[in-house]
């Protein structure tokens, strides 16, 4: 299918209804049926399931906690440098670098703003100007959890209902101002050095977008922006680089965002290299580099 075609399609296609019964689907407990999904799904997507944490396809109730998995313990070792950022997932780098007063670098001839981007108010955008972003897409064989790039603390979690297009490199290179538009959650950190945001970006049949703090939060293409009660939960916001943060149901993308003069990427985090969660990514100033 040519890439016209297939934007086209999804620019008709009903993408709630889609992604509600792929969300239903994946959620199937029948022993033959799971099983089925699951084994067809790594065939298809060379899913490596060596670093898995239980045996497959019995060891997972249904797809969706397989696609979910967590990796056996010390898969993703976590560079510790005091002053290291962490890439937050498994993915390939979409773009990366630094925003461009207020827009950011989606791909060719596409760029978007950051007030669409975090629909919010102009303080946050300002914090953020000529600061530097990294957008990392999960594929499917992708491990799909997300987790912290820095020590800090959770201050605001902000729901963004939005439109469910796809966020692979076809579709991200032909419709304009994807990540504005998709819906998304925006996790707002607070640390000794300064913010930070992590942004779940979701897409075509992400069924949700979950963390520890909100549960399972489930597509909406109207309605309003939302701050997520983080009252109610029990679980502490602080979270130390390389906790957990959540995972999609089904994969998307990740956008990592820091102000300008905190701190500088690794030179090579540029499009298409390919990222495992806990690598360093980048570096943020100390004091004593001025």
């Amino acid at each position: 299918m040519s890439a016209y075609l297939f934007i086209a399609l999804q620019r008709i296609l009903p993408k709630h209804i889609v992604t509600a019964l792929v969300f239903r689907i994946a959620r199937i407990r029948r022993i033959a049926i799971k099983n089925f999904l699951i084994r067809n799904f790594i065939r298809a997507y060379d899913v490596n399931i060596d670093e898995v944490d239980a045996s497959v396809p019995d060891g997972y109730e249904n797809f969706n906690a397989f696609f979910t998995r967590e990796l056996a313990a010390g898969s993703r070792p976590v560079d510790t440098g005091s002053h290291v950022i962490a890439s937050p997932v498994d993915g390939t780098v979409s773009a990366a670098g630094t925003i461009e007063d207020d827009m950011l670098f989606q791909a060719k001839r596409h760029r978007y703003s950051l007030k669409d981007l975090l629909a919010t108010d102009l303080q946050d955008v300002d914090a953020y100007r000529n600061g530097h972003f990294a957008t990392i897409y999960l594929a499917p064989c992708n491990y799909h959890r997300v987790h912290a790039p820095a020590d800090g603390r959770l201050r605001v979690a902000r729901y963004v209902p939005g439109d469910l297009f796809s966020v692979n490199a076809t579709t991200v290179s032909g419709v304009p101002r994807l990540f504005s538009r998709n819906e998304r959650l925006i996790c707002h950190f607070e640390s000794a050095d300064g913010p930070f945001m992590v942004i779940f970006v979701g897409a075509l049949n992400v069924g949700s977008i979950n963390t520890p703090w909100t549960g399972d939060i489930r597509p909406r293409k109207h309605g309003v922006t939302t701050d997520c009660d983080l009252s109610g939960s029990t679980i502490s916001t602080a979270v130390a680089k390389g906790d957990l943060l959540g995972w999609f149901n089904m994969g998307s993308t990740v956008i990592v965002l820091f102000p300008g003069d905190v701190c500088e990427w690794v030179p090579d985090l540029i499009a298409p290299k390919t990222l495992r969660m806990g690598e360093a990514i980048g570096r943020r100033k100390s004091e004593s580099d001025g």
